[in-house]
C-alpha cells in the first residue's frame, strides 16, 4: 500500500452498503472503494490476470472474484490468492472523516 499524500471524497458513510462498492477516479486508475461487512478497503478495480474490471464480480467475505476465469484478490493486501491472476493488485488506505468515506492517493 502507497503512503497517501492526498484524500479523495468517495460517499457519506453508511452510503456504501456492506458487500456493495463505489468508484472514483485517480487519474488513470478506477478505484473500489468496497464496504466487506462494515469495514472499508480501497483496490484499483482492474483484475491483473485480463484486465477484467473487479467489480463486475462477486465480493466473498473480504476477497473479490474476478468474474472472467475466477481468480480471487484479498481486499486486505491487494494479493492474488487463486490463479490465472499472479500479481496483485494495488490497494489504497480508507478512512472515515467528519462522517465522509475517503480514499488516500500518492500526490
Amino acid at each position: 500500500m502507497t503512503e497517501p499524500t492526498e484524500w479523495i471524497d468517495v460517499a457519506a458513510e453508511g452510503e456504501i452498503p456492506p458487500g456493495g462498492f463505489c468508484t472514483v477516479d485517480w487519474g488513470r486508475t478506477s478505484i473500489a472503494v468496497i464496504n466487506a461487512d462494515g469495514a472499508y478497503y480501497a483496490i484499483e478495480d482492474l483484475c491483473t490476470h485480463e484486465e477484467e474490471v473487479l467489480t463486475n464480480g462477486d465480493i466473498e467475505g473480504d476477497e473479490i472474484v474476478c468474474c472472467r476465469h475466477g481468480a480471487r484478490f484479498s481486499l486486505k493486501t491487494g494479493a492474488a490468492l487463486t490463479p490465472p491472476a499472479y500479481e496483485p493488485v494495488q490497494t489504497f488506505p480508507v478512512r472515515v472523516r467528519d462522517g465522509r468515506v475517503e480514499v488516500g492517493v500518492p500526490e
